[in-house]
């Protein structure tokens, strides 16, 4: 197993990445405890999502979390110990930021003090998400256009093995479907929708947020379509993808623009996801790095099934990040490795899995012995949430910290895992 030798670069960030990226944990020891950011911090960077409890330093009820004051401060200093990048849970996705129609339907108090969070701590910021069928208010898709009876999305070619997308791809994500019935929005309405709010939240954060997920969880999740049939596909068709990307593109020419999507451990997703990275790349558009949400189970996909999602992702050429990384110990979820908040409920019932502890240290590290094989490809690794108590997935205890910020067996792992030990099979 290789070890970190020296930092990565990509795209007009290598100045900063430098900065933060200088030695793994594998050189002499010192007093200090080794941190996450520590010990990867020649490899890549080490990231989590934080919630707006964490980026106002407030105690109030938001992003699904009840946290008293003291446990705030609590969050607050884990993150600024552990973490050198951030995501924001919620705050930057069109339903937080752009409730209502118009120039002046914007709520950026939120999202201003995520950025500033991330900047008082010299953190590499996340932007999450612009485009995406989940958490997008109806009124961005409501017109006066009625639908067809039957809704056939335009046969716009995506590249030569792409299947065109019909009504039957499921929808999914970490909110309600997007589904939508009713008089709708033309496609140039929509478009110019899209372009306005594009162009306004990433001007805003110009420079300040380095990367964005433009496009969210766009692939089908199964049968023969590329694309979920979402409101984008049926109002614009295909080319809404390659349209986010030029409009995030002329917006922050000097930001990473991210594709993110979840379930590409299974190997009919990840190709679906491969088929269409190369046919925008093609088209020449901007996409700058792949982001794989990697929401797993402490059953699988282990050392072998990781190491080959990431090899084929590879032969996109495309700086991988992974981004919402949390491993489930529920043993109602572990067949699942979605991302839809409808079945979450089933995903984190039945108790906790057999030895669960353990089983979720052994999987962690396989996961980040995998993530240091491809270290060259792999530029930063996102936790999904700080703790098990402010987790999506609190019922499964996914995370490497508990509810009251003790660190878990799978801390120790993920740490030792810097020195490049051997990965354990699933049958150890």
């Amino acid at each position: 197993m290789k070890k970190c030798i020296g930092p990565p670069t990509f795209f007009g960030t290598a100045i900063l990445l430098a900065a933060l990226l200088s030695s793994c944990a594998t050189g002499p020891k010192t007093a200090a405890p080794p941190t996450l950011k520590s010990a990867y911090k020649k490899c890549f960077l080490v990231g989590v999502a934080i919630n707006r409890t964490i980026a106002t330093g407030a105690a109030v009820p938001a992003d699904n979390v009840n946290r008293r004051q003291e446990q705030v401060g609590q969050d607050t200093a884990l993150v600024k110990e552990q973490f050198n990048q951030i995501s924001p849970e919620n705050d930057l996705k069109w339903a937080l930021i752009h409730p209502r129609e118009g120039s002046d339907g914007y709520n950026f108090g939120p999202a201003d003090a995520y950025v500033n969070f991330g900047l008082s701590n010299h953190m590499y910021i996340v932007g999450h998400t612009l485009v995406w069928h989940g958490q997008t208010p109806r009124w961005v898709f409501q017109g006066n256009n009625m639908p067809a009876r039957e809704m056939n999305a335009p046969s716009v070619a995506l590249a030569a093995a792409a299947n065109a997308a019909s009504a039957n791809a499921t929808g999914s994500g970490r909110s309600p479907r997007g589904d939508f019935n009713g008089p709708r929005a033309s496609r140039e309405e929509l478009l110019q929708r899209m372009h306005d709010h594009i162009t306004t939240v990433v001007g805003r954060y110009k420079g300040k947020v380095k990367v964005w997920d433009v496009v969210n969880e766009a692939v089908a999740d199964s049968g023969t379509n590329l694309l979920r049939n979402s409101p984008w596909l049926q109002i614009i068709g295909p080319d809404f993808i390659a349209r986010a990307f030029e409009y995030a593109h002329e917006a922050d020419p000097d930001a990473i623009l991210r594709y993110n999507d979840y379930g590409l451990e299974n190997p009919v997703k990840r190709h679906k996801l491969i088929t269409l990275i190369k046919s925008l790349q093609v088209q020449r558009v901007p996409v700058m790095a792949i982001g794989t949400q990697t929401h797993v189970n402490v059953s699988s996909p282990g050392f072998d099934a990781e190491d080959q999602a990431l090899t084929e992702l590879e032969t996109l050429g495309l700086p991988i990040h992974v981004t919402e990384l949390d491993v489930n110990g529920a043993q109602g979820g572990q067949r699942n490795s979605g991302a839809d908040i409808a079945n979450n409920a089933a995903t984190t019932t039945g108790g906790l899995v057999d030895d669960a502890n353990q089983r979720l240290a052994d999987e962690y590290a396989n996961l980040f012995k995998a993530f240091l094989k491809h270290k060259n490809s792999v530029k930063l690794v996102t936790f999904w949430g700080l703790n098990d108590g402010v987790s999506w997935r609190a019922n499964g205890r996914p995370l490497l910290f508990d509810a009251n910020n003790q660190p878990k067996p799978a801390f120790d792992a993920v740490i030792q895992a810097a020195s490049g030990a051997s990965p354990k099979s699933k049958s150890q």
